[in-house]
Order: C-alpha cells, then structure tokens, then sequence
C-alpha cells in the first residue's frame, strides 16, 4: 500500500466529534493505489458492518458501547490490511424517529411520566394499567408485545433516543467511514448502506428482519448478497444485539446449507456488548459456532 494507515484514520478522533470526513482528500489518496477492482476477484469477501455509528460510540453517543473505540481501530486496520482481496461492503444503520415504541415518548406511566431508559414494558404491564400508550395506539402495541412474549422474542425494552433521523448520531462514525470510502475508491466497489428500525410499531436489531411485525418483512437483498460471497466478515456494535440478532437471522435463513453458515467469521475483537450482557453474548455465540459452523477469530488472526 502506497498510503500509510495513519494518512486515512486518525486513531485520536474515532468517536470524536473533532473529526471531518474529508471525502475528497481520502479519494485522491486510494486513486494513487492502482489496485485491480473488486470485480476481478476470483474469491470473493463480504465485510458486513453492523452500526458502526455515532450513536453507539463510547463518550459521545446516547446508546454508547464500552469498547467501541477500540473496535473501530481494530476493524479500519483489517480493512486497511486487507484491503487488495475486500471485495465489498455492506454497512447497517439504526435510523429512528422520536414516536417508535421503544422510546419513552411513546408509554405514560400512571402519574404521566414517560418511563426512564432501560426500564422493561411487558405486555401484562399495559393489561394492569402500569404503563399506557401516549398516542392512543394501544391495540398494535397490545398486538407487538404478546406477539414478544409468545414468540420467546427479548422483552421490550425503552432505549435512550438514539439514531434519530438527520442527527450526527445517526451517522456512520467518521474515522471508519474515512476506510470505508478509501476501500471504495481504491477497489472500485460502491458501499452498500442498509437502513433498518423504520418501522415505529416495532424493534429490529438485527439486519434482516424486525423482533415482530405484522407485515412479515425479510430483508431478501442483504440475504442474496450474502450467498454470492465466498467469506463473509461480521463486526459492528452492539454484539450483545445488533450483531447477535443479525448472525442468528443470516443464519437462521440459511440453516439448512452449511456451506453458507460455514462462511461467516465473526470479528470478536471489532465488536463489543453492552454492559452487562458479556457473559450471555459469548455463550451464545459459541452455541452458534458449534450448530452452524461460524468462525469466531480475532481481526489480527484473519487474512483473506
């Protein structure tokens, strides 16, 4: 590589507000590279990134994850080393509206208050009058959180604001979005972007499809892009949820052709939990090694 890694990524601002992309100066730098394109490569490797964003970023984001900076360091340094044999990228974002049901504004308590962050709404909650829909909706949450419970889905819970369309929170974190567009420049291959949690009447941590809902959406993009790779990498926060869901739906969609599932290495040192949830993420990841035969690496023990 004609670019040194710290002409691309400022390990200093990741998770920094100081940091500016600076798109045109990243580009000129990957023009210089003359690496073949991504097209022409014979094996074929996906990166899937999973909310790499403001929000989830530890000292500067509503929902932050501990050990985020660290991640985005570790994963822009695999791309960076891996870069010439990357063949593409596929980036998912949260992207909310305030109104969605695992925001406060959306339950009264029975004093009028919304209920804090973190706090737990099940659906025999909302029967006995604990928590009421502020908007009058109550049938379809109702209908969502029996279909949680009936589905042995996770219980609803009430997340700071985060991810709010048009705020930088919502926005790829910077210092990795830098790597992201070198890759793209250099390899001639356009990131593709994923939104998810549109939908207000429901939580969708991971990429594929929403915990419930009633139109049964499934995203069949992502899931066909998946199989027209030959490696597939999985890094993002948080792993106790966004990552995990999204694992367990891939896999979950391709449980029957091991060839598939036998592709996907999870980058357990470019991902981290939210705080309290460590000990049941690892479990379950290993539980997912052992039935689907996922890799489970660190990014410096992975060279495509």
């Amino acid at each position: 590589m004609k670019t040194p890694y710290e002409n691309i990524v400022n390990t200093n601002h990741i998770a920094s507000f100081v940091s500016r992309e600076n798109i045109a100066d990243i580009l000129a730098l990957a023009q210089r590279e003359h690496i073949a394109p991504a097209s022409q490569d014979v094996k074929r490797s996906l990166l899937l990134a999973i909310d790499v964003q403001n929000d989830f970023m530890e000292g500067i984001g509503s929902l932050g994850v501990a050990g985020s900076k660290g991640d985005v360091r570790r994963l822009t340094k695999w791309m960076y080393h891996n870069l010439k044999s990357l063949t593409g990228v596929i980036c998912s974002l949260d992207c909310h509206s305030m109104m969605q049901i695992f925001h406060p504004v959306w339950w009264l308590d029975e004093e009028g208050k919304h209920p804090a962050p973190f706090t737990i709404i099940s659906y025999h909650d909302v029967v006995n009058g604990v928590w009421t829909v502020a908007n009058g909706e109550t049938g379809r949450s109702l209908e969502y959180l029996r279909n949680l419970e009936f589905e042995g889905k996770k219980q609803l819970c009430i997340w700071p604001y985060h991810c709010l369309e048009g705020t930088s929170g919502a926005k790829l974190e910077s210092e990795f979005t830098k790597m992201l567009y070198f890759h793209a420049a250099a390899r001639n291959a356009k990131p593709k972007l994923v939104y998810k949690g549109q939908n207000p009447y429901t939580e969708m941590y991971g990429i594929i499809k929403a915990e419930y809902d009633e139109e049964h959406f499934v995203n069949h993009t992502v899931l066909n892009a998946i199989r027209a790779y030959d490696a597939i990498f999985i890094a993002g926060e948080a792993s106790s949820h966004c990552v995990l869901a999204s694992v367990e739906q891939i896999l979950e969609h391709y449980a029957t052709d091991r060839s598939i599932t036998s592709r996907i290495t999870v980058l357990e040192d470019c991902m981290s939990p939210i705080t309290g949830f460590e000990n049941s993420t690892r479990q379950r990841f290993e539980e997912l090694k052992d039935t689907y035969g996922i890799q489970i690496r660190k990014s410096t023990e992975v060279a495509i």
